[in-house]
């Protein structure tokens, strides 16, 4: 080789300039990664829902009549793990591809007695949304929620709701109409919620609370010991801890400083981990998303299918 020709190579200050051009790049990119991945999440999620509703409609189709929201003799219903609380979520199996789940169930029993202990802790993908990644290390939870009301109220007989104690609604006895009755919605996991199998706040919630209005502290373990105590029928508790909110958004979730004795009589409104919308199921099998700034008048009547209320527009 020539000693007389000398070799071009990248100065220091060249290459902090590429990698700072580099990094610039990754930076702009990240966002539009992690927003395609919650579109992915957002698009399964609909995708559940749909799937529930048509889990609904084929049950409906074999019954002539939609699910209980929650089966129990003694009304209203604490959300507290005691009593029969057999929801909504446990007639669906068969119609959600859960069959196996199914055959596992004594329904002899309530849904915190020990023989419901191996499918308690079922983790049924079809009721869990991607984008809630909170509480799975406990016993298999719903992402999702039937309406029982338009109000915060505890959950008992004769609501506005669809599914409520001891429901038996039907399709023709929702004079609003189905495209315009909420279904299902949306909730993010709650340190007292249980398991699936009950219709408490695990499976039940209400539009009387503003669209992701109430956060409550997620963390399981800070408030609940489970499986520490057994009644003489067999029946296994989880013992509450006291428990504060997180904090409260919105003038129509006073919740800031409830006793924990009164927090089991509260049910709680609808919610996701989606940026600024939730998603719902509608009676007529749709599917639509919702933003948390929606009209709070509008909101209630979608959770109410007999009020006869005009609507002046679509909310979604």
């Amino acid at each position: 080789m020539d000693p007389t020709v000398r070799r071009r190579a990248f100065t220091l200050v060249e290459l902090l300039v590429v990698i700072a051009i580099i990094g610039v790049l990754i930076a702009l990119l990240l966002p539009a990664v992690q927003a395609a991945r919650e579109a992915a999440r957002r698009s399964q999620c609909v995708n559940n829902l749909t799937q529930v509703g048509l889990a609904l409609r084929n049950y409906e189709s074999a019954h002539f009549v939609l699910p209980p929201g929650v089966v129990d003799a003694k009304r209203p219903i604490r959300n507290k793990p005691e009593g029969y609380h057999l929801g909504w979520i446990v007639q669906l199996l068969p119609y959600l591809d859960e069959t196996i789940a199914f055959r596992h169930i004594d329904f002899s029993v309530g849904a915190y007695h020990k023989n419901k202990k191996p499918v308690r802790k079922v983790m049924i993908e079809s009721i869990r949304c991607p984008s809630d990644g909170q509480g799975w290390g406990g016993p298999g939870l719903s992402s999702y929620a039937g309406c029982h009301h338009d109000r915060e109220a505890p959950i008992d007989t004769d609501q506005c709701g669809v599914f409520f104690l001891n429901s038996a609604v039907r399709s023709r006895q929702i004079p609003d109409g189905l495209a315009y009755t909420i279904f299902v919605g949306e909730k993010r996991l709650d340190a007292r919620e249980t398991t699936w199998l009950s219709g408490t706040m695990a499976t039940l919630r209400n539009t009387g609370t503003r669209l992701n209005g109430t956060e409550v502290d997620m963390n399981w373990d800070n408030h609940w010991q489970k499986d520490v105590e057994q009644s003489d029928d067999g029946t296994e508790y989880w013992t509450p801890k006291p428990m504060e909110p997180m904090g409260s958004a919105g003038d129509e979730s006073q919740l800031s400083a409830v006793p924990d004795a009164e927090w089991q009589w509260i049910v709680g409104g609808f919610s996701s981990f989606h940026p600024g919308v939730s998603n719902f199921l509608f009676g007529d099998g749709s599917v639509h998303a919702i933003s948390d700034r929606i009209a709070m008048d509008v909101y209630q009547r979608l959770g109410n299918r007999a009020d006869g209320k005009l609507l002046q527009e679509r909310p979604f």
